[in-house]
């Protein structure tokens, strides 16, 4: 499999950056995994809806600037689509056949993403009706690739 994610933030708290290093080195057997942090825009204290739009845009724009036309782009959004695991490693080895370009997927930022983003995705996946610090969705992604790629495998792996 070839994957990447594209992350509006850098991962900053090193506990967090530990993991998903660990995971991407755990990956690396499997095929190439790569990360892309973005630069966030600073959200100004009682910002109006108006500025939080600008700054989705703006985010969007590098998000998409980072994206080619033959990649596969998953959107992580609250309301995509919810898989269990070996589901989700089912639907991803099925992309991996059929796909001309890597799969992306794509973690927005605080203000979550541009409608423009959302609009080239090509799906959109939830991993949780709960929100969840960046961070934190990251390193779960990370474990879930790591998961779909060891039932891919057939390897065990813990329920």
């Amino acid at each position: 499999m070839n994957a990447a994610i594209i992350a509006v933030g850098r991962m900053k708290e090193k506990p967090y950056r530990a993991m998903a290093d660990e995971y991407l080195k755990r990956l690396s057997r499997y095929g190439k995994f790569r990360e892309v942090e973005l630069n966030d825009l600073p959200e100004p204290a009682n910002s109006s809806d108006a500025i939080e739009d600008q700054i989705r845009q703006k985010e969007g724009e590098s998000i998409l600037k980072a994206i080619r036309p033959t990649d596969y782009v998953v959107a992580l959004t609250i309301p995509g689509k919810m898989w269990d695991s070996p589901a989700l490693a089912r639907h991803l080895e099925d992309l991996c056949n059929r796909s001309t370009g890597e799969i992306i997927f794509v973690i927005g930022g605080s203000l979550g993403l541009s409608k423009a983003v959302i609009s080239r995705a090509d799906e959109e996946l939830s991993m949780s009706p709960m929100t969840f610090p960046h961070q934190l969705a990251r390193v779960m992604l990370l474990e879930q690739l790591y998961r779909c790629c060891k039932i891919q495998s057939g390897e065990r792996y813990h329920k």
